[in-house]
Order: structure tokens, then sequence, then C-alpha cells
């Protein structure tokens, strides 16, 4: 009888009705589509116990062309030179090195969940002191620690950059950053972190993006997969990240996550703007609305220029020589116009923006007008 009036329901509401198992079964949360793109589980969502862990270290760049630190400047850099030569069997006591071929740098890799001992992982250099350029270097032995303190990975080999320096007396060129640099492949494990998804019967699934009707979907995929492979129902969603899996007896962990990584569903995001004010860019999520309002932009330049005059007194006058202040003011509005905005779509939205003919810079400002006007139906990000 339940099931009857369930079916009815669902057909009058035009939802796909799906019944759970159980004595009077129960329909699932069908969630109406929103348009979105169509993704695998793995590409939107991470098991918890398979998590990055983040490894940092101390070491020394050398063989640089004179692009190193002053070791004046970076007395920190002498003292690890010290060190280093110290546990080479070389006494270094009492003299002053003036080497600028060395740099003090911070390594950094993030090591990946499941790697074992021996195994190699790419590293992050960045200078430390004020040496211009890492280019040609070489990371000398630097050992990688994890937040409690123990060596988890050893990194050493030539440093590659893709930015560049060139100085002359009168002429600088710089392209991207030379003071830092990776060294692909150039750490190795020395101890791997414990992990335990061979054995667990929970998965906690946390989604990249949180979003609770991207979690209700992931949920009602894995469990129609699940009632047809096993039976049953396997998943429960338990927030807007959070996806609780409970694997079937008789299965192993990673045999029954392969399984469910492949599923596909309908990704859904809220409506968000993301700005960065430093490099101009702007970001407008599909979902993006903005209400009907009427903007006024244009840029207003005020020139002031000064050019004063140097009077001279008459011969034999007595006189002294005095400036005479001149001052010219320019005013200039160009491109000012007053435009209606109205944005149903991302389309429209684009459009509506580039019929101003404003910069980046004034979109930016113009969007913020209207956040601040309430007329933006979305979140507005500041980086």
């Amino acid at each position: 009888m339940i099931r009857a009036l369930t079916l009815i329901l669902a057909l009058v509401l035009g939802l796909q009705p799906t019944f759970a198992d159980g004595p009077e079964g129960r329909l699932l949360s069908s969630l109406p589509g929103a348009g979105g793109p169509i993704s695998r589980i793995k590409d939107i969502a991470r098991i918890q116990s398979s998590r990055d862990n983040q490894l940092v270290g101390y070491g020394l760049v050398i063989g640089l062309q004179g692009s190193g630190d002053s070791l004046r400047n970076a007395p920190f850099t002498e003292q690890s030179m010290r060190a280093m030569l110290e546990n080479l069997g070389i006494a270094s006591e009492g003299e002053r090195m003036r080497a600028k071929n060395v740099a003090a740098v911070i390594v950094t890799a993030n090591m990946p969940p499941f790697v074992q001992s021996g195994a190699r992982i790419d590293v992050s250099v960045s200078s430390l002191g004020d040496a211009t350029s890492l280019a040609g270097g070489t990371l000398v032995m630097t050992p990688l620690k994890a937040a409690d303190g123990e060596i988890y990975a050893v990194a050493q080999g030539s440093v590659f950059v893709a930015g560049f320096d060139a100085q002359g007396q009168a002429e600088r060129v710089t392209q991207g950053i030379p003071t830092s640099g990776s060294v692909p492949n150039g750490a190795i494990v020395e101890r791997q972190v414990k992990a335990t998804l061979g054995d667990q019967a929970v998965l906690t699934l946390q989604l990249l993006n949180a979003d609770y009707s991207t979690a209700v979907r992931v949920t009602d995929a894995i469990n129609e997969y699940s009632r047809a492979r096993f039976g049953r129902p396997v998943a429960s969603e338990q927030d807007a990240r959070t996806v609780v899996i409970r694997r079937p007896p008789n299965i192993s962990t990673a045999r029954f996550y392969a399984e469910l990584e492949n599923l596909v569903v309908e990704t859904d995001a809220p409506a968000r703007v993301v700005v960065d004010e430093r490099t101009g860019t702007i970001v407008i999520g599909q979902d993006v609305r903005i209400s009907r309002v009427a903007i006024s932009h244009g840029t207003l330049t005020v020139r002031i220029t000064e050019t004063p005059t140097i009077v001279q007194p008459e011969p034999f006058s007595r006189g002294v020589t005095a400036v005479e202040p001149n001052t010219n003011i320019e005013v200039d509005q160009p491109n000012a116009k007053v435009a209606i905005l109205d944005g149903p779509d991302l389309q429209t939205l684009v459009s509506g923006l580039n019929r101003l003919g404003v910069k980046p810079s004034g979109i930016i400002a113009i969007l913020q007008g209207i956040k601040s006007a309430g007329a933006l139906q979305a979140d507005l990000v500041l980086q």
C-alpha cells in the first residue's frame, strides 16, 4: 500500500521513483537536474584516509654562477656551509667565506598516500636569502620532515628553474621567478606513512567542493549501483562534504572503491564570482545572475601641471630674482556611459559587461558595486 501511494506521488511530482530494500520501502531523494557537468566520483571526491602529507626541509643549493647569497646579508648560509664542510671532514674555523655560488633554500614536498620506501617524489625549492637566481644549481642532500618531526624523505638533485634574470650596467630583465625551482623525482621516500585502507569497513568520502546537492547525488548513484551489485544500499550522506560508505563483506576495500570511483554523477556548485585584484582576473560561475540594474561607469582623470616662471629684475634696480607659479589643471572623463545590465544567464551577463567597454579593473569595481546594491545573486570572493 505504501509503495503504491509513494509511486503515485512520485508520478504526480514528475520524479523518478527508486525504492530501497525493506518490508515497506522508502523513496530515495531525487533532485532535479541543474544542467551541471557530468563527472566521475574519482574526480570530485577523495577517500579521507588517502590524504597527502606535507614535508619541509632546509638545505643548500650549490654551483650557482655568482647569483647566490651574499654571506654578509645571509649569515645562516655561512653557518650552514661550515656545518656541511665539518660533516664532510673539512675544517673551516677561523676563515672568512666569500663564496657567491651557494644559496640557502627551503625545500617542500607533498608525499602522496600509500607510497612505499624507495619511491621518488617531486620537490619544490625556494630561496631563503638574497640570492638572485637558482638556475644551474644543485640541491645538496636535504632531509625532509613532517609535522611530527620525523624524517620521511631525503632530497637531492639538479634544480630546474623556469624564470631567468639578466642584468647589465643600465638595464635588467627578469622573467618568471628565478629564485624558485623544482627537482623532479628529487626526493627518495625513506619512511612510509601507515595506511589503514585495506582493513577499513567504513569509508569516508570527502567532496573536493562542498555541496549538498552533489553529496546527495553521489549517495544515490552509489546506492543504485550497490543494489544491483550487492543487493543493498551502502552509502549515506552526512553533510555537504561527507558521504559514508559501508564496505560489503567478501570484497577488498581497494576493489570495492575501484568499482565505485568510475560512477558518474551530475555535479552542482553555488553561484560564485571570484575576483583577483592583483592580476585583474575575473571568474564568473555558470549560475551567476544579476538583477536588472542601471550602471554608470567612466574614468575621471585630473591632470595638474606646474610650470613655474622665473622672473628677473630690471638691471640696476636692486631687485631679486623671483619664481612666479603657473598651474594648469585639466579634467578629462572619457568613455562615461550609462547602461542597463541584466544577466539572466552567463552569456547575457558577459555580453552586457563587454558592452560597457571597460577594462578588467573597471569590471571588478562594477561587480563590487552591484554586490553592494544587492543585485548580484552570487557570492563575491575577493582574493
